[in-house]
């Protein structure tokens, strides 16, 4: 009796080892940091399809119970997953069910004042499913409402999961300011289309204020604002058309709550300090003194 004890013990155990070996763990032949994608839309067999001929499960059928068991099959989460070393089936069907993708994300920096080209040309290098042309086509009406900012995406981001991005916060961060624009009496177009055109011509934090309000007063006197950035501006008074780039925060503030001073005019020397003046003839002397050397 007790050898038969023994004897089936020791069957058990071999019983387990084997089904482990070839149901549970993963395929012998499984190739350390594997990256696989689950596409959106992929069915339960599609999904235990792509696994079993990537090897990071054996049997597609015990890795299809465990997601029915875990109540996943119809909670697929499509997105990149790197699977560093083997795991146990189980385990790819808990990841799967739980979107657990383990994929580093992506730092995507973008500067105050990017226009939408400059964006795409940042965002396509880093992002394998991003496409410039459709992001280009999506971003048409765009400018100046996609906000500057680090962003951190996977590496199968698409070119409209950057534009839901950036347009998400850019509402959220002019969310508590559209109390103060409607107060200025301007328009949130204006200020936007301002802001950018003050990223472009201010050089820090210190003067950005001082030219939102030079800028404001030459539209206020009729006088075209004359800006390097835009040069439609030296033709035509008042704003340009549309933003044109991207502004950051401060600049949409300095927008909106302009510094009033006494001048007219200012300039950057060769160093990126700035040179005010009141009047034309100051502007001139100040060209000649700073950027002329004479």
């Amino acid at each position: 009796m007790k050898n038969k004890n023994i004897f089936y013990t020791l069957s058990v155990i071999v019983f387990l080892i084997f089904f482990y070996s070839f149901f549970l763990s993963a395929p012998s032949d499984f190739t350390p940091k594997t990256v696989i994608s689950i596409e959106s839309g992929m069915s339960l067999h599609g999904v235990s399809a792509l696994l079993k001929n990537e090897h990071i499960v054996r049997s597609r059928v015990v890795f299809e119970f465990f997601m029915i068991a875990m109540r996943g099959e119809k909670h697929i989460i499509s997105t990149n997953y790197f699977f560093e070393n083997k795991i146990p089936v189980w385990q790819v069907a808990y990841r799967i069910t739980n979107g657990e993708h383990h994929m580093a994300p992506v730092a995507l920096t973008i500067p105050e004042g990017f226009n939408i080209e400059q964006i795409a040309d940042a965002s396509a290098p880093k992002l394998a499913n991003f496409s410039k042309m459709k992001f280009l086509l999506e971003t048409k009406d765009l400018e100046g409402y996609l906000f500057p900012d680090t962003y951190f995406f996977l590496t199968n981001t698409t070119d409209k999961d950057v534009v839901k991005s950036m347009t998400d916060n850019f509402n959220k961060k002019i969310y508590p300011l559209l109390p103060v624009i409607v107060q200025s009496g301007k328009s949130e177009k204006d200020i936007i289309t301002m802001a950018s055109v003050i990223e472009r011509e201010a050089k820090g934090d210190t003067d950005r204020s001082v030219i939102a309000g030079i800028l404001w007063k030459r539209i206020s006197i009729g006088m075209p604002l004359q800006v390097d950035a835009a040069s439609e501006t030296y033709k035509t008074k008042g704003l340009p058309k549309n933003p044109i780039g991207n502004p950051g925060l401060l600049a949409i503030e300095s927008a909106i709550s302009p510094q009033n001073s006494p001048y007219l005019y200012y300039l950057h020397d060769k160093n990126g300090n700035i040179h005010y003046a009141k009047t034309f003839a100051e502007h001139n002397q100040n060209i000649k003194k700073y950027l002329l050397g004479k």
